[in-house]
């Protein structure tokens, strides 16, 4: 099992063998310290947490162990089989033997892995319902006055009342978004960063989970 946390850098594009553009996102991704590791015997579950970009400022005594702007912890999966126990199911992906203090960088990866990336999408505050579903809206012709973006009729004859998760206005973006079958495309080991094929979630910045 590969795990490392990063943060997005921007967006750019290759050229291949043959020519064709290839888009990519550039990640700034570890080093990562291990901070803690959880055991089955101890904590009933596998995992290992990690600390990724230091503060500049000094923790305080109050502040040990938040010395780390991003902390995440990976647990590990361990998938069941049909028919079999907890204790019998073959472990696919094992976490690696680390301790608390050793360090994870990109050259974990290598080019060709395909990775899954996690992070919050963009948030784009309150939004209506055609820029946040896609509705069509009214018409432009005459006797359409300031209602070219309603949502239009929400209730229903019976039962009398708006039925629960009908698509409204509302808040839009600013959720978790997994892409899975990312394939990299180069590893810089000098600066820490990892080009993959495509788009990522999130704006410049954006903290990311990427898993392999």
């Amino acid at each position: 099992m590969k795990f490392i946390l990063g943060t997005k850098v921007k967006m750019s594009q290759i050229f291949d063998e043959e020519g064709n553009i290839v888009p990519m996102t550039l990640i700034q991704a570890g080093p990562c310290k291990v901070l803690q590791v959880k055991t089955a015997e101890k904590d009933k579950y596998d995992a290992l947490e990690l600390g990724f970009v230091k503060k500049t400022k000094k923790a305080k005594k109050t502040e040990k162990g938040k010395e780390y702007k991003y902390k995440k912890e990976f647990k590990s999966r361990v998938p069941q089989q049909r028919g079999e126990g907890k204790e019998e199911g073959k472990a696919l992906f094992a976490l690696q033997d680390l301790k608390v203090g050793d360090e994870i960088d990109v050259s974990l990866f290598q080019e060709g892995d395909k990775v899954k990336i996690s992070g919050f999408s963009k948030g784009k505050g309150f939004q209506g319902g055609v820029k946040r579903w896609g509705f069509s809206g009214r018409g432009s012709s005459h006797g359409v006055k300031h209602e070219h973006q309603t949502l239009g009729s929400t209730g229903t004859s019976f039962p009398e009342r708006v039925i629960k998760g009908r698509k409204m206005p509302g808040r839009t973006g600013n959720q978790r978004i997994s892409v899975k079958n990312l394939k990299i495309v180069r590893v810089d080991k000098e600066n820490n960063i990892l080009a993959v094929r495509g788009a990522v979630p999130g704006r410049r910045g954006t903290l990311l989970e990427i898993t392999g």
